[in-house]
């Protein structure tokens, strides 16, 4: 019996080490072929600019292509469906936006659980929000703005990268803060929505900064303020809604999520390769430069803060009565 039950034990430890020495390999050799980041928004916007920055680090640092698809729609609840029913190998992850945050609480039902069938990799960067106009608006101050608002009800054309979008959920907070009524214009994204506001086909929208900083610094959008708590050093002499609206505050979050059941040394893997990007000097001042701040999270900070952030925005779209969308 002894002998048997010491057989059964080594038998156990064999298996054990087989199985840690297979994990510790395929961590090693991982990626064998090309990687997909998906994107739920179009290209040209932040999500898109953020993604392909990161994803070109992580495609020169593990010799494989980490290629940015691109799948807007419905919120981005179908990019994130996409890489939730993918194989858990990690050559499918999921660029993750704000916009996840919100769908938890604006969708009324959804196929999915994200905090549940998502594993975070990594939060990766903080990106203020900017308030900007077409030249051909009137108003050249915050104050103009909400005072032009309210003398014209309902004929201010608000864009935003979609329904449930942080642009869209940020100009939602601005109404009920400020008092005014804008009719909401959604596009497919940062992208298309910044093309038709160049083109005066809309009036306002509260972008992510780099969807739209370079056109600020041309001079062919106006930017009234940043929709964070402090001014931005990337637009030092824009003020911050909140210095006219007190307690306003709207910041865009990106990060990098895996199918649930992903192997922890893969996930380990891709997050150690974006700590490196955070810490590379070329790197950040490329962040810096679309007004990004790089925010590295490892797995288990980054699941607290994503539901610290589903929580944040249940409150905003309750207290802002946004509709849920069935």
């Amino acid at each position: 019996m002894k002998l048997r039950r010491r057989a059964l034990l080594h038998l156990a430890l064999a298996s054990a080490a087989v199985a840690l020495v297979s994990s510790l390999a395929r961590a090693e050799t991982y990626p064998t072929r090309p990687v997909r980041v998906i994107v739920g928004f179009a290209p040209g916007g932040s999500a898109d600019i953020t993604g392909r920055l990161i994803g070109q680090w992580l495609s020169e640092r593990l010799h494989q292509q980490f290629l940015i698809e691109n799948r807007p729609g419905a919120g981005t609840n179908i990019a994130t469906a996409s890489v939730i029913e993918a194989p858990p190998d990690g050559y499918t992850l999921l660029f993750v936006t704000a916009a996840n945050f919100i769908n938890a609480t604006l969708y009324e039902k959804l196929p999915f659980n994200f905090m549940h069938d998502i594993a975070p990799v990594a939060v990766i960067s903080r990106e203020p929000g900017v308030m900007v106009v077409h030249p051909s608006m009137p108003a050249k101050t915050i104050s103009d703005f909400i005072a032009y608002a309210k003398a014209n009800p309902g004929r201010i054309t608000m864009a935003s990268g979609g329904i449930g979008a942080p642009s869209h959920v940020s100009g939602e907070l601005f109404k009920m803060m400020a008092g005014v009524d804008m009719v909401h214009v959604p596009y497919r994204g940062a992208g298309p929505a910044v093309t038709d506001l160049l083109g005066g086909q809309v009036q306002v929208y509260f972008t992510p900064m780099s969807a739209a900083i370079e056109h600020i610094r041309a001079g062919k959008l106006r930017a009234l303020a940043v929709t964070t708590e402090q001014r931005s050093p990337a637009l030092p002499d824009i003020p911050a809604v909140a210095e006219f609206v007190p307690g306003y505050e709207a910041s865009q979050w990106y990060g990098i999520g895996a199918p649930r059941n992903t192997p922890a040394e893969i996930v380990a893997k891709l997050n150690g390769e974006v700590a490196a990007a955070l810490a590379d000097r070329d790197v950040h001042a490329k962040f810096e430069l679309q007004g990004a701040e790089p925010v590295y999270l490892p797995p288990d900070q980054s699941k607290k803060f994503l539901s610290d952030e589903i929580k944040k925005y249940h409150d905003i779209i309750i207290n802002a009565g946004i509709p849920q969308i069935e």
